[in-house]
């Protein structure tokens, strides 16, 4: 409670240090921003420099974040940017993901190019699954030297740039969202990935069809694809992977006789998703397969969930 008081005041304090008109703002922000989300409205701040800046609460409040934490060192509100370790950030880059405070305290940089830079990896915005990725390392558990990696819910592409860093043969990423799908395709370029990833935007699923999916733009609907692409790619030996918010339940109970032509399966279970336990998921696998969840408790921490209703599991055939 003293730690959140502390907080608190040193934010009102930054406010202060940056914007003219900052008790107004800091109640907007209270009010609409914190407490009162379904209000949502925009912000309208006067900075020390004579400049006003229609700012989204969310962006406000991270942009007192990272003052608070020492991430931020300076605000230039006529060139719309916030300053971190020497570089000015553009403050919708703020709003792309909660990550990107984060991001910055794990030493990541937005470059000249406008792009996000750690050790030669390139990415167009920050995204909370890089940071799942390359810094809390969920998919430690896989060798993928000189395999095939069959990548279902790619994302932006952080997992196949993963696969591909750690010496995967190839990569098919299949990711249905449009807009995630089109920023897979540019992060597979900044990160010379092209040639060594297949995308495929459509939905996984144990029957062609066209379904519905929740994307960060709303539902859309798209084509699905089963795992019989396994026909045309050289499986002997290959890896399936599987973060797609369900659809992991519909494979291996209903598409299993192609799951188990996979070597090591490792997946995301989302319980809270189906209703359905993951030990309905295990006892299945059990036919081919020894399998464990491998999810650590900062895992769950950061999730802020129960393992009965999220995880990830390791499969690999016996």
């Amino acid at each position: 409670m003293l730690s959140s008081i502390r907080k608190y005041l040193k934010a009102l304090s930054i406010s202060r240090r940056y914007f003219r008109n900052w008790f107004s703002a800091d109640l907007n922000y209270l009010l609409f921003g914190k407490y009162l989300i379904k209000k949502i409205k925009p912000l309208i701040v006067k900075c020390r420099d004579g400049s006003e800046v229609r700012l989204d609460p969310r962006l406000y409040g991270r942009l007192l974040a990272g003052f608070v934490y020492g991430v931020f060192s300076d605000l230039r509100c006529r060139d719309r940017v916030v300053i971190a370790s020497g570089s000015g950030i553009p403050l919708q880059e703020l709003l792309v993901s909660e990550g990107v405070i984060d991001a910055i305290r794990l030493c990541w940089r937005y470059g000249s190019d406008c792009c996000w830079v750690k050790n030669g990896v390139r990415f167009k915005h920050m995204r909370h699954y890089i940071l799942e990725v390359f810094e809390y390392n969920e998919y430690k558990c896989i060798d993928v030297r000189n395999r095939i990696v069959v990548d279902v819910g790619a994302g932006y592409g952080e997992t196949a740039i993963y696969f591909v860093l750690n010496g995967a043969k190839h990569v098919v990423a299949v990711e249905p969202c449009p807009e995630e799908f089109r920023e897979l395709l540019e992060n597979l370029k900044l990160n010379n990935a092209v040639n060594r990833v297949t995308p495929i935007n459509a939905a996984l699923a144990s029957r062609h069809s066209r379904i519905g999916v929740e994307c960060p733009s709303g539902r859309v609907f798209v084509d699905t694809i089963t795992l019989d692409i396994a026909k045309v790619v050289d499986v002997e030996g290959a890896v399936l992977k599987m973060d797609c918010e369900g659809c992991e339940y519909d494979v291996i109970l209903n598409d299993y006789e192609h799951v188990r032509l996979f070597d090591e399966v490792y997946f995301e279970y989302h319980a809270y998703a189906t209703k359905i336990p993951v030990d309905v998921l295990l006892k299945k696998l059990s036919k081919d397969y020894k399998c464990e969840v491998v999810s650590d408790e900062e895992f769950y921490k950061r999730h802020g969930c129960s393992k009965k209703l999220l995880g990830l599991v390791r499969c690999v055939r016996v």
